[in-house]
């Protein structure tokens, strides 16, 4: 994957519509302190066009970055910051589950975890919610670059056991600071886009 032009398309908040975008989208979400920003601006190749913030739980929209007049990447809000209020809370997962329910192209969700930590409560409710809108996310293990080289199996273990991922599910290690990890995930984009040898919605249920 060549990335040649990006560029910040569409930004929309709790009472704006979803837009019915022609191009495929591919989405990301994460805790708030996860690394997510640092994360796109890595794919796109640019130091800061997604926003990064010393406040976490600041972004409250959902960000369309068109890539090479292809596809989407799409920012969803961070999660799980605890002093934003409930109130807040509610809107953002409304609004990040009508996105996920209307959007007429998402093809896929990357689900970012912190390496270090064992998954919190919100980010097991987070996997089970994407799953439950049809959606098989792969986990991006973050912070990669903060934990020692002979421990990294060792942690992608404890985050596919903290969220209860089934065998198939896909556990890209990534850090924002080498790079590791890009091309993976550069390559996992490529199969989706050409929808080969990957399928990253749930199987429907047998009636």
């Amino acid at each position: 994957m060549v990335i040649k032009n990006v560029s910040l398309e569409t930004v929309i908040g709790v009472t704006s519509k979803i837009p019915e975008n022609q191009m495929p989208e591919i989405a990301f979400a994460g805790k708030s302190n996860v690394g997510k920003s640092s994360l796109i601006n890595a794919l796109m190749n640019r130091k800061s066009l997604a926003r990064t913030s010393a406040q976490p739980g600041k972004t409250q929209t959902i960000n369309f970055y068109n890539i090479n007049n292809e596809f989407y990447f799409v920012d969803l809000p961070g999660y799980g910051y605890a002093k934003v209020s409930v109130e807040v809370k509610e809107k953002w997962g409304k609004m990040v589950e009508r996105y996920l329910k209307k959007s007429g192209q998402l093809r896929a969700v990357f689900l970012l975890i912190d390496i270090r930590h064992e998954p919190s409560a919100n980010d097991r409710q987070m996997y089970e919610w994407i799953c439950a809108n049809g959606y098989h996310p792969i986990i991006i293990a973050t912070k990669l670059d903060k934990v020692n080289r002979s421990q990294i199996q060792k942690h992608i273990k404890i985050v596919k056991q903290g969220l209860g991922v089934d065998k198939n599910t896909i556990v890209v290690p990534f850090s924002a600071v080498s790079k590791q990890g890009r091309d993976d995930i550069y390559d996992l984009i490529d199969k989706i886009l050409s929808d080969k040898d990957m399928e990253m919605t749930q199987p429907a249920e047998e009636e």
